[in-house]
């Protein structure tokens, strides 16, 4: 087993490409192999295309809000609350 280092910019670091007999794959940094691609050049247009998808996904979960982050503000404070502990609202 080889392993190849492109010469690549961003965060190509934390990807590793592993060239075998059936063809080039890259890994993520969650050790996630992805492969075989007929060459370096396949392997690292479908690494860009992983990561734009993941981007475009990260952008569309801070657009609905999808992030665990307290919506009320405490009125004395004016510091967001804690997400575990109840608050009771003055009516």
């Amino acid at each position: 087993m080889k392993t190849v280092t492109p010469q690549t910019t961003g965060n190509a670091g934390r990807t590793r490409i592993i060239e075998r007999p059936d063809g080039i794959y890259w890994r993520d940094e969650d050790g996630i192999e992805y492969g075989p691609f007929a060459s370096l050049a396949d392997a690292m247009a479908d690494r860009e295309s992983a990561k734009a998808a993941e981007a475009e996904e990260l952008e569309g979960a801070e657009a609905d809000g999808e992030f665990d982050v307290a919506d009320w503000v405490d009125p004395d404070t004016g510091e967001l609350a804690e997400a575990s502990v109840p608050h009771i609202e003055d009516h």
